[in-house]
């Protein structure tokens, strides 16, 4: 089975505009859309609360034919046009989906974080983990929402295997970005998230990159926009996981990052596993 997952930050943007960054967008779908995954998930959206239109999703298959959409958006009272997460998976697949809510603090349940695909065999989840934010603002929902997601994926193991992707917003250890001495105070890299991931690795799930790659330096899944230099300089965090539980890890025969080319933010990262 062939899996990608992709920050895309902003599905209308990557569709409609003729930005020079739109287009460095499309070209990323073209080329995802060469891998021919079974299923694709996205984060970050940005869509309406009522979802894509006829418009995206004529667009979008395109792009990316023959696979069914899937999508959860931000909602009252969360803010509008924000996060949201989108699965496409082949046509011919027939999973069960839910969207579902953690209990989680403020409105992180209602911005549409979370995609959850049922199959026969095992559950594939798609999330995009909140971010602290500037300041540290959301640090403290971040850690609640660590543990209530950590909880999330453990009962979902004990009935099936669970594949889980995504946008953590974390960097695990100094080895996954290119500056850490300089960042442990900043958001995604503060020892609180990095304790969180920790923990929930411990929960029965494997770093799939770190199980095929061992400690391989200097590759990462975002660079940021805000330095124009910092993807040519490979300046970028490791911030986009493909989990498994333990108990599948050695049926993962890839896990990798997906050259996006001379786009910043975040590249598609991509697994294959013998299911």
């Amino acid at each position: 089975m062939k899996l990608i997952s992709w920050n895309i930050d902003s599905l209308n943007a990557a569709l409609t505009s003729t930005s020079a960054r739109a287009l460095l967008s499309q070209n990323v779908l073209r080329t995802i859309a060469n891998y021919k995954a079974d299923i694709i998930a996205i984060q970050e959206t940005k869509l309406p609360a009522e979802g894509p239109s006829e418009k995206h999703l004529e667009l979008l298959k395109e792009y990316l034919p023959g696979y069914k959409v899937e999508w959860v958006s931000s909602v009252p009272p969360a803010k509008k046009g924000y996060a949201g997460t989108m699965m496409l998976y082949k046509e011919g697949l027939s999973p069960v989906k839910t969207a579902p809510k953690i209990s989680a603090p403020d409105t992180m349940d209602d911005e549409g974080r979370l995609i959850t695909l049922e199959f026969d065999n095992f559950y594939f989840v798609n999330v995009y983990t909140p971010n602290s934010g500037d300041g540290l603002k959301r640090l403290s929902d971040r850690q609640k929402w660590d543990v209530l997601y950590a909880d999330y994926l453990s009962k979902l193991d004990q009935s099936k295997a669970v594949i889980a992707c995504g946008d953590f917003n974390v960097a695990h250890k100094e080895i996954d970005l290119a500056n850490p001495a300089s960042n442990h105070f900043s958001a995604g890299f503060t020892d609180e998230e990095r304790e969180g991931f920790t923990k929930l690795l411990a929960r029965g799930f494997t770093d799939t990159f770190r199980f095929i790659h061992g400690d391989v330096k200097d590759v990462y899944s975002w660079w940021g926009q805000r330095i124009k230099t910092s993807k040519i300089n490979n300046s970028g965090w490791r911030i986009d996981y493909f989990l498994v539980s333990d108990r599948i890890k050695e049926q993962v025969k890839k896990s990798e990052m997906i050259d996006s080319g001379p786009r910043q933010d975040h590249t598609p990262i991509y697994l294959e596993i013998e299911l």
